[in-house]
């Protein structure tokens, strides 16, 4: 960014070099340098260089030609000059910090840090120095790790010049108002502080599909011959307020703001707001939602050093600005704070060189703490901040997206506006459905999507037993939206139907929920659930038993059609009366458990098969059955376990058309919360 932006369109003076029949361009070169003509006097400066014999004034000149570099954003030539004056040993201990100041804003972090390094060993505890240090490490961590905002140059609104301050120009945020130094200025001079024309306020509008008019400059008296920038509006829209810094020559001025009135397509005439001695800068103005308050920068007394953020209020019954008020520390720095931004939300958005950033300028983030008070100052990190400048954010409304300028590299000019935005956080939940015993797909099964916003969707799997809810055919929209949590149910005929959760309640990035479901076939001969644990020769129930027998509680809950026997079975130690009739108890106890849950008694029938059924089915990677013989032939250590698989409680389904007493009422019979 062009120094005439850092310093809000600032001290703009046009002087002659003419009438010296020998000129003496180190005094000129100081007088432009002083002036802060910077571009004028890199040249004199150069001239003067060749013709200078003084050896110390020489080397003076070799870090001033790299000071006016540095002010024009020129950071490799800024580099080379500083790094000519090091090696030339010139006095001013801080041109090591600047010669590594301009290798950051080049986004070289690593040398950038070793040259800090070298400062601060020679300047220990200058907080300049440890600052930047630190920030070479943060900034390439943000480097390597950005946000998941998405940065892209708006091409059709910028130009080769400099092009920065976009605001909203209208209450559909459909223009855009932003100030340029572009050919086409009313005044049609060249800054000779930056090279660049005068700069003046243009608006440029969208239309729906998108796509953005050609930029207009606005007319006198909004525009002038003097430097014209960073505007707002009132929430009305009536009035805009904006900076103008006048030129007198051979003079510094500071800068100010004006406010003119709406009359139609024109604007009455401007008036200034008088708010310290024109020696002062004062610009950027922002008007906050309430349309009566404002927030500015300026370099007034007082302040904690370069330019400060203010506030100020409008007494509509006097039509009176009130008294400025700092933001205070934990806004401002000792360096500058400046574009300033008051979102619909109440945060506010500035530009620093002051907090700890990635090079430049940095937009940050300032949380509302009070009325007209602000704290927790956050930089906003990569990709919208940058080594290079960063500055002037606009949001839209309470969307994720606006605009901001960057003069960072592959640009059309020195400085462009950005468009920014968030993508859409998008969800989805897939997965697919296969036989719990044969692990084939399950073709054809009906998957049913159940949101806590009411929403309701049913599909079916296809040939690979892949199910997907993403977006909506023909639509945008999609199944799976933000903040909301989702019952997946899954049936298939001669299954017993199965259920899933998932949310997206907190979830802050894309995610596409994998959710695949096992489903048991009716047909089986045992179905296993959770192990029932009962003491040695004991019928009661363990309580950790009935969180086992909840999951079966929740299967015949999901599954209001069948009708099942539970069976309960014994290894084969003991007698064979005695296991029968453990047996019998264990498998009563299960289904006197749930029917204290409410399933109805006549949906399960208890079996005791004693010892007379041990398990058959996979065992250690084998089809077995686990009979007495084969237990003893077992190694002893193997055999307890063995044993137990065969104390087992299982189920099967007796049949599937089991109708609720209560169901032709119109009602369900007594199924858990969450049940569809």
């Amino acid at each position: 960014m062009k120094v005439l932006k850092l310093l809000f369109l600032l001290f703009a003076i046009s002087l002659s070099f003419n009438g010296f029949a020998q000129k003496d361009y180190t005094r000129e070169a100081e007088t432009a340098y002083k002036s802060e003509q910077y571009y004028a006097a890199i040249d004199l400066y150069k001239k003067a260089y060749s013709k200078e014999k003084d050896r110390k004034t020489k080397i003076d000149i070799i870090y001033k030609i790299g000071q006016c570099y540095k002010f024009v954003q020129d950071f490799p030539q800024a580099e080379v000059w500083y790094d000519k004056a090091i090696k030339a040993q010139h006095p001013n201990p801080k041109v090591q910090l600047y010669y590594a100041q301009v290798i950051k804003a080049q986004g070289r972090y690593d040398e950038a840090l070793v040259e800090y390094n070298a400062y601060n060993a020679k300047n220990p505890g200058d907080p300049d120095g440890i600052e930047g240090a630190k920030s070479c490490k943060q900034g390439q961590q943000w480097l390597d790790n950005p946000t998941e905002y998405e940065v892209e140059n708006v091409r059709l609104i910028n130009s080769k010049a400099s092009d920065f301050s976009p605001v909203w120009g209208s209450k559909k945020n459909d223009e855009l108002v932003f100030t340029s130094t572009r050919d086409g200025s009313i005044g049609g001079a060249i800054d000779t502080r930056t090279g660049q024309n005068y700069s003046d306020l243009y608006v440029a509008k969208i239309d729906r599909k998108g796509k953005w008019s050609t930029p207009i400059a606005y007319d006198e008296p909004v525009n002038s011959p003097d430097n014209e920038g960073g505007a707002t509006f009132d929430s009305r829209y009536s009035n805009i307020y904006w900076t103008r810094c006048p030129t007198e020559k051979n003079s510094v001025l500071g800068c100010y703001i004006m406010t003119a009135r709406r009359q139609g397509k024109d604007w009455a005439d401007p008036v200034k707001l008088e708010f310290a001695a024109d020696s002062f800068t004062v610009g950027h103005p922002t008007m906050l939602p309430d349309g009566e308050t404002m927030v500015f920068v300026s370099d007034i007394p007082g302040g904690y050093g370069g330019k400060d953020l203010y506030i100020t209020s409008y007494d509509k019954r006097e039509k009176t600005w009130s008294e400025p008020v700092n933001l205070g520390s934990d806004v401002n720095t000792a360096d500058d704070e400046m574009f300033p931004f008051v979102r619909d939300n109440g945060e506010l958005y500035f530009a620093s060189n002051g907090h700890p950033g990635m090079g430049g300028l940095d937009v940050f983030k300032a949380e509302k703490t009070g009325k007209n008070k602000w704290g927790n100052v956050e930089n906003m990190r990569a990709p919208i901040n940058s080594p290079s400048d960063d500055f002037g954010i606009i949001f839209d409304g309470n969307k994720d997206k606006g605009f901001f300028a960057s003069n960072r590299p592959g640009g059309r000019g020195s400085d462009d506006i950005y468009l920014f935005k968030k993508p859409p956080i998008i969800f989805a939940i897939q997965g697919t459905v296969s036989d719990v015993d044969t692990k084939e797909p399950i073709v054809g099964a009906s998957v049913k999507l159940i949101g806590t916003d009411g929403s309701s969707v049913e599909l079916e799997t296809d040939q690979t037993g892949f199910y997907i809810f993403a977006e909506k055919d023909g639509s945008d929209e999609r199944y799976v939206n933000e903040n909301t949590s989702y019952t997946i149910m899954v049936s298939k005929e001669g299954y017993l139907n199965s259920k899933g959760q998932e949310t997206t309640v907190g979830v802050e990035k894309s995610t596409a929920f994998v959710h695949d479901f096992v489903l048991q076939s009716i047909k089986a001969k045992e179905i296993s659930f959770p192990k029932v644990l009962y003491d040695l020769a004991q019928f009661t129930l363990r309580p950790e038993s009935k969180d086992s027998l909840d999951f079966l509680y929740q299967t015949l809950v999901d599954n209001p059609n069948i009708v099942i026997e539970l069976a309960a079975h014994t290894d084969a130690r003991g007698s064979d009366e005695s296991n029968e009739i453990l047996s019998q108890k264990r498998a009563q106890s299960c289904v006197d458990y749930l029917v204290s849950k409410g399933i109805p008694a006549d949906r399960m029938t208890a079996k005791g098969y004693g010892e007379r059924d041990p398990y058959s089915g996979m065992y250690n990677g084998q089809q077995v059955t686990l009979t007495e013989e084969y237990i003893n032939n077992l190694p002893a250590n193997e055999r307890e376990a063995a044993h137990q698989a065969n104390r087992r409680t299982v189920f099967s389904v007796l049949r599937d058309d089991y109708v609720p007493k209560n169901q032709d009422s119109g009602t369900d019979d007594g199924t858990s919360e969450g049940e569809e």
